[in-house]
């Protein structure tokens, strides 16, 4: 584990120490050390796993099981495409395609100087709307795949 993460990893940790150690919470555990570092980093799997009193495995498979935690820093700006059922219905693959050619990454990867990282979410709840994208905290609703340009146009 680098030193720059080391003491933030150490904060976010302590933060969950609340959590009774008869019942350690790996999900809950996991979403402190993304919210505190952006993400979670694979060389802390044993310090989490030994804090918590649970195998590298256990931290190894939660961490790898849902989709909204992350091993590697997102660029300054989080695109998630909302894939749920109405989003999908909505051509949500086409808004997600040209995202994906407007910033030049791939789902899950850095693009533009690290200034991008576009993801895929099951449900942002925005179905009246359909399809939806989230940039940051920002819920954009009835996005079509000509306006991505305009879209991002702020976040640059």
């Amino acid at each position: 584990m680098t030193t720059r993460h080391k003491p933030k990893l150490a904060e976010a940790l302590e933060a969950c120490r609340t959590v009774p150690p008869d019942k350690p919470n790996i999900l809950k555990t996991l979403l402190a050390v993304q919210s505190a570092l952006g993400h979670v980093p694979t060389s802390g799997i044993s310090l989490i796993a030994q804090m918590l009193g649970v195998t590298d495995a256990q931290v190894a498979g939660v961490l790898s099981y849902y989709s909204d935690l992350r091993t590697q820093s997102p660029g300054r700006h989080l695109i998630r495409v909302c894939m749920g059922e109405s989003c999908a219905a909505n051509h949500g693959v086409r808004v997600l395609r040209a995202i994906q050619d407007h910033v030049r990454v791939a789902v899950g990867d850095r693009a533009q100087a690290e200034r991008f990282t576009v993801e895929q979410m099951s449900c942002a709840g925005n179905c009246a709307v359909s399809p939806t994208v989230m940039i940051d905290e920002d819920l954009c609703g009835r996005v079509t795949p000509s306006g991505i340009q305009s879209l991002l146009e702020p976040y640059k």
